[in-house]
């Protein structure tokens, strides 16, 4: 089905959302999640003892899509499946943008009732080019206008510049959930599950023309249409990153997702050389997900593989070394210009530095001279810093963030900062201020060594890759 975009732009910006078959059982999940809407929202319900409820929600009821006296941009379907077809039919008459159908129970079942219903929604939708969204997922999340996926927006927050595809719903809840527990802001998000209608390339696509995603993240399980998947693929991230998790990596998992989404796998090698060749960057876990996103959407060009570490204590250096170095990335000796200047303030009672740098016990005062010796080192391609939610560097002392942020702000090289967690309450609120901080000002924040030496290899190889 040619994709038109116009009627893409309408379903992820809607200024009208009708969801049909919302239920008491499920507290009323899609209507609260859309509670901050910013344009109309309507119910259709036809159960008597369904509508009451919906009105205590101050959301107005019709019995029919068709009743509706509003131009509907987005549908949300939430019914049986054996009711799937008319509804669909009734979105079709009523010329909605699209409808995303939260309802399951089709091929991803492997039964003969299943696939028949998804065959005869599959057919109905192309016939009369219908943007079917899904079936079997969670749909559109515009936190910035109040479009939720189930859960409820609280508030209506600066649009972010990430997009993710996902192909799993509960991956893509979690997805926005944990990108926005790590300061990484949402621009839209979409769960297209069996993809019957429109496919991964699709929302792909979209979203390389949308001018508020800088980077774009794929959870996906197969590809329909391989050859124009790459083809799109390298189309976009010509024009920005893109970073894909693959699940699937195993026997085990390719089972798993015959069940899950009815898509076909793909072997790991196969994909990743292809993913490669067409100029985006593979990873295998949320974590790392969102890491790669954060390395490449806030660091300057990574253009080589040295790292000059500090902020830590002498008994961390040995760990934090190997760390870097089994990540791919080297932690080389300082220039000896960079040593004499050591050299004339360092206090050598519990701190060295070699590099990592210990700034231990009264070292800690000159932090500052540290970072900026390493800044300007020649061997130094990148800065790795230690920070803590509670003492010294990165804490509550917002100067030293200022210094930080000034440093990333005029030096090419780019800037890392590794959170040293702690476990009150109140550290893990202080340690989300030191994120939003520091990454506001350009500096991603990563929750550990390994993570953040992966994502910082990972931006090297992505540039590497452009280049």
């Amino acid at each position: 089905m040619q994709v038109d975009f116009n009627k893409l732009e309408r379903a992820f910006n809607p200024k009208s959302i009708a969801i049909v078959g919302d239920k008491k059982e499920s507290n009323y999940m899609w209507l609260r999640s859309h509670s901050n809407f910013k344009g109309n929202l309507y119910s259709v319900q036809v159960a008597p003892e369904e509508i009451e409820g919906i009105k205590a929600l101050g959301v107005e009821n019709y019995t029919s899509l068709l009743d509706i006296p509003d131009t509907i941009d987005l549908v949300i379907v939430a019914v049986p499946r054996a009711v799937a077809p008319r509804i669909l039919e009734d979105c079709i008459r009523k010329e909605a943008a699209a409808a995303h159908f939260f309802t399951a129970g089709f091929s991803e079942t492997d039964t003969r009732e299943g696939m028949e219903l998804e065959r005869t929604l599959t057919e109905m939708a192309e016939r009369s080019s219908f943007h079917l969204v899904g079936p079997n997922c969670m749909g559109i999340f515009n936190p910035s206008i109040g479009v939720g996926q189930g859960m409820r927006v609280e508030s209506n927050p600066p649009a972010g510049q990430v997009g993710l595809i996902s192909q799993s719903g509960t991956h893509a809840v979690t997805f926005n959930r944990e990108a926005s527990l790590q300061g990484l802001r949402i621009n839209k998000t979409v769960s297209f599950g069996n993809g019957i209608v429109l496919d991964s390339p699709d929302y792909l696509e979209y979203f390389g023309r949308d001018p508020g995603i800088r980077i774009i993240g794929m959870y996906l399980e197969g590809i329909k249409d391989g050859r124009r998947f790459l083809k799109v693929l390298k189309e976009v991230s010509a024009l920005k990153p893109v970073v894909i998790w693959k699940g699937g990596r195993t026997e085990e998992g390719d089972r798993a997702i015959a069940s899950h989404t009815g898509s076909l796998a793909i072997t790991q090698s196969v994909w990743d050389a292809a993913v490669k060749q067409h100029g985006a960057v593979s990873v295998s876990s949320l974590g790392e997900l969102i890491d790669v996103l954060k390395a490449i959407l806030y660091l300057p060009p990574v253009r080589g593989d040295g790292v000059g570490i500090t902020g830590v204590s002498g008994g961390q250096s040995v760990a934090i070394a190997d760390t870097f170095a089994e990540a791919g990335l080297r932690v080389p000796t300082l220039t000896r210009k960079s040593y004499d200047e050591l050299a004339s303030f360092y206090s050598l009672i519990g701190g060295g530095y070699r590099n990592p740098i210990d700034t231990a016990n009264q070292n800690r005062r000159e932090i500052r001279r540290i970072i900026e010796i390493l800044e300007r080192d020649d061997n130094i391609d990148n800065l790795a810093l230690l920070v803590s939610s509670r003492f010294g560097p990165g804490g509550p002392d917002n100067n030293f963030n200022k210094l930080l942020v000034d440093i990333r702000q005029r030096s090419e090289k780019p800037l890392i900062a590794v959170l040293a967690w702690a476990f009150s309450p109140e550290d893990v609120e202080q340690a989300g201020v030191t994120i939003n901080s520091l990454q506001e000002g350009g500096i991603p924040v990563f929750i550990s060594l390994e993570r953040g030496a992966f994502a910082l290899k990972k931006a090297l190889d992505y540039y590497r890759l452009k280049n």
